[in-house]
């Protein structure tokens, strides 16, 4: 395997900033009723290739839509290029978030990702995003070492530390294992009538929270994902305005 890692780090001009990192992983900054909310998406949501209108998404009252951008080393989600022009227009702040295919290779869907992520609209733009929710077969110590990969290769290309997406797979699909709770958390937990999520993990705290896979929401035809955000408007957006490393 061919490293790419000196490539990037050429591209590094400051220390990562952690400070807003740290406080999103360990602090609550916000009421309920005041915390941001968001849909989060993929193809599904584009029945019979409809777009999503993201203007009537924000003017229902979401500041924030995640979409899926990309699987594996070669897979792009193809509405992905236009839901984030959409959502830029409507100034829906947007995050991406790849799947992992953990027999290919961390360093190369890294890259893919990055690469078909960040070089645009980068203003409104989340720090990357990973979805780990099913082992399709992989070991959790494959699954961990993988992830240590990805998450690192994404770090030295962007500058920023990944949000990690899971569910309660993460208990015994990698074993609980705290090795990854200094990244921020984007947990889903679909109980109803549910104050707080349920953390795994270690983590003490969560950044996103999807509460359901079944909301109905102006300007996307079927029913979807729903997320909340753990602070106000405010911090959320200056997270979104902060520059990639590199692009």
């Amino acid at each position: 395997m061919v490293s790419v890692l000196p490539v990037f780090r050429r591209t590094l001009f400051s220390a990562v900033p952690l400070a807003l990192v740290v406080a999103l992983v360990a602090t609550p900054t916000a009421q309920a009723e005041d915390r941001p909310t968001g849909p989060d998406i993929s193809s599904h949501q584009h029945v019979g290739g409809a777009p999503i209108d993201w203007q009537a998404v924000k003017d229902a009252g979401h500041d924030f839509g995640m979409i899926k951008a990309t699987e594996g080393t070669d897979y792009v989600n193809p509405y992905f290029n236009d839901d984030t022009a959409r959502m830029r227009a409507a100034g829906v702040l947007r995050g991406a978030y790849h799947f992992p295919v953990f027999g290919e290779s961390p360093e190369m869907q890294a890259i893919h990702y990055v690469t078909t992520v960040f070089p645009q609209n980068v203003m409104g733009s989340l720090p990357p995003l990973i979805a780990v929710e099913r082992s399709n077969g992989a070991s959790a110590a494959t699954i961990i070492n993988w992830l240590h990969r990805w998450l690192n290769v994404v770090e030295v290309m962007t500058g920023k530390k990944a949000i990690i997406y899971t569910t309660e797979f993460w208990e015994d699909g990698v074993n609980d294992t705290h090795e990854f709770s200094q990244y921020p958390l984007w947990i889903s937990d679909w109980g109803k009538d549910v104050k707080d999520p349920y953390l795994v993990g270690g983590w003490t705290n969560w950044v996103f929270w999807q509460t359901t896979d079944a909301a109905t929401i102006p300007g996307i035809s079927v029913p979807c994902d729903s997320n909340v955000y753990n602070g106000t408007l405010g911090p959320l957006t200056e997270w979104a305005t902060q520059g990639f490393y590199g692009m």
